[in-house]
């Protein structure tokens, strides 16, 4: 492998775009059609990064038939695609994702995604922004399992060629963190998303950032470090 190669893995939903209104507006709609009352924010932010199933079954009452977890899934989707058409809808960027992201391009960064969105999902909002240009290899849970199972990290380095001491995770999770920990890759925790600092923390982070700007200066000491490393 290239001894010059760095590979910065990028959540999505609470680390590149703010999602939280939009996220919490479907599940709260989705659990109301399934006549459960609807649900609060502090219950939706916990499972945002697990695959679709997964996460409304964690959030779901424990004696919830199996059988309607995917019908509460389904709700979840048409909720979301609801809001997709209604007036004003918009998922901005965070305030400094972008410029982050073109310069890690310009730099000779590769870019990876590891979501639990789907494919389609994320193309929906790449498009948006005008993001695809910028990545080089784009992980979704259509193909295998979830966060924070490592295999979407394992997928990104084979697929871009990069061992795992050239790669950072970047998340506002504990699932993205455990998922990178679990690959052996270098993570970068954010805080301006949906999980706390303390659940951040208790995931082992190797670091917890607060700003892009603070962010962009671990990105360039990662690369220093790598550049530094024997072949």
């Amino acid at each position: 492998m290239s001894t010059d190669l760095k590979l910065a893995i990028w959540d999505v939903d609470g680390t590149i775009v703010d999602s939280r209104q939009v996220i919490q507006q479907a599940m709260d709609r989705a659990f109301q059609r399934a006549g459960l009352g609807g649900i609060d924010y502090d219950r939706t932010r916990t499972i945002v990064g697990l695959e679709l199933t997964e996460a409304v079954r964690r959030l779901a009452p424990e004696d919830y038939p199996e059988l309607r977890v995917g019908q509460l899934a389904t709700y979840y989707k048409e909720a979301f695609v609801e809001q997709r058409q209604e007036p004003g809808f918009y998922e901005p960027l965070y305030e400094g994702a972008r410029e982050t992201i073109e310069r890690l391009a310009d730099e000779g960064w590769l870019l990876g995604v590891a979501t639990g969105k789907a494919r389609r999902g994320l193309d929906r909002v790449f498009e948006d922004h005008d993001l695809h240009r910028f990545f080089d290899t784009f992980q979704t849970v259509d193909h295998g399992p979830g966060k924070p199972h490592p295999r979407m990290v394992l997928d990104a380095l084979k697929e871009t060629g990069t061992d795992a001491h050239q790669a950072v995770m970047i998340g506002d999770t504990s699932f993205d963190i455990t998922m990178g920990r679990n690959a052996g890759v270098h993570t970068l925790g954010v805080s301006w998303g949906f999980h706390r600092v303390d659940e951040i923390e208790a995931a082992e982070a190797h670091e917890i950032h607060h700003d892009f700007t603070a962010l962009n200066a671990a990105l360039d000491a990662f690369a220093a470090r790598v550049e530094k490393t024997p072949a």
